[in-house]
């Protein structure tokens, strides 16, 4: 059946997706960021399709893995619970251009998995309804699970006066 997921996406997004893979079951399709909504949609969308459930949203960061391709991919995973069947969407990103259409209005379990992206790598996701820091405080500079982040880097205490108001 896993098959049939990547036919019925190369039927209809034909040259718009820019990779594809299958291995052991895992479907794999690689698409630029101005299609993901549409294909999102249509995972979730098309009833031989019914991608209901988020499983998992983060960023690899490729520096060092390759001179060729971007240095940034976001990897989404999901999962049809109905119809036993999962995919994984992988969107490359250069690294001046760290930008992304929000699927947390198509699945909200991504909601927070979008923030913690936005905040350990930087990558903003357009459309987010509040896309800020998950983790750390706001005055924290840089994004700490990028490969090139300074492992000894340090930050100041940041000290808050709370109130009862």
């Amino acid at each position: 059946m896993s098959q049939a997921v990547l036919a019925a996406l190369k039927s209809k997004f034909g040259d718009a997706l820019l990779a594809t893979s299958s291995n052991y079951g895992d479907e794999c399709v690689t698409v630029a960021a101005a299609k993901l909504i549409e294909v999102a949609t249509f995972l979730r969308d098309d009833p031989k399709m019914a991608f209901d459930s988020p499983v998992f949203l983060s960023c690899i960061d490729r520096l060092g893995l390759s001179e060729s391709g971007p240095r940034f991919e976001v990897v989404i995973q999901l999962r049809s619970l109905s119809l036993r069947h999962r995919i994984r969407i992988k969107v490359p990103l250069e690294e001046n251009k760290l930008k992304l259409p929000s699927v947390s209005a198509l699945w909200a379990g991504f909601n927070w998995l979008e923030r913690e992206t936005y905040d350990m790598y930087g990558v903003e996701f357009e459309g987010h309804p509040d896309l800020r820091r998950i983790y750390l405080y706001d005055e924290f500079k840089g994004f700490p699970l990028r490969k090139d982040y300074p492992k000894d880097r340090r930050h100041p205490l940041v000290r808050r006066e709370w109130s009862d108001e």
